[in-house]
């Protein structure tokens, strides 16, 4: 989100923001992407076009939000009894869901409508919350876990640049490959 308007819990802001929310997804559903514009999606949700412009700035703005909230995982990452197999299936599954169709979509309204890399941060914090999930769930069970910002490195950075750049050649095994280049590469804190 900009930094014009944060919503507090609760409240009409969080009303508002979840029925424009909505009405993006609906339109774009109904009409496609290239017909939005501020005022169609203002009247779908029932506000005013400025409402809209004053919370979001402009359609640009409010895609990259609405983006955020779409790459935001909604359930923890699977628990497959070992560091090592928990951070592949998460790597696999965080491979297909930004390498389909919308999640490309999603990466790109995210970064375009963020002049202030605010939500850049959001979707980071999101891969980053679920790494930390993974680890302390590993050291719970004993096992050495490296520092969350070695695991974006290693993990998430190189699958990025896969599914922006080159999609091709990307796969279960690459996504595999990161995982044990990690045992290979990292040392866990205090090693």
């Amino acid at each position: 989100m900009s930094a014009r308007a944060t919503p507090r819990p609760g409240g009409r802001s969080a009303r508002v923001q979840q029925s424009v929310h909505q009405a993006v997804r609906d339109l774009e559903a109904e009409v496609g992407r290239d017909a939005l514009t501020v005022p169609l999606v203002a009247a779908r949700a029932g506000v005013t076009p400025s409402t809209v412009y004053r919370r979001w700035g402009d359609l640009r703005e409010l895609l990259s939000d609405v983006a955020v909230e779409r790459l935001r995982p909604d359930a923890p990452p699977a628990d497959r009894g070992s560091l090592r197999a928990d951070l592949e299936a998460w790597a696999v599954q965080f491979a297909e869901e930004m390498s389909s169709t919308a999640g490309h979509t999603y990466i790109r309204d995210a970064l375009l409508g963020d002049p202030e890399q605010g939500n850049a941060a959001r979707c980071s914090d999101y891969a980053a919350e679920q790494l930390k999930v993974i680890g302390v769930r590993a050291a719970g069970r004993g096992e050495a876990v490296p520092d969350v910002e070695t695991l974006l490195d290693v993990i998430v950075a190189p699958l990025m640049y896969r599914i922006l750049f080159r999609p091709s050649d990307l796969s279960e095994a690459y996504a595999g490959r990161l995982v044990a280049a990690l045992g290979r590469t990292a040392s866990p804190p205090g090693a």
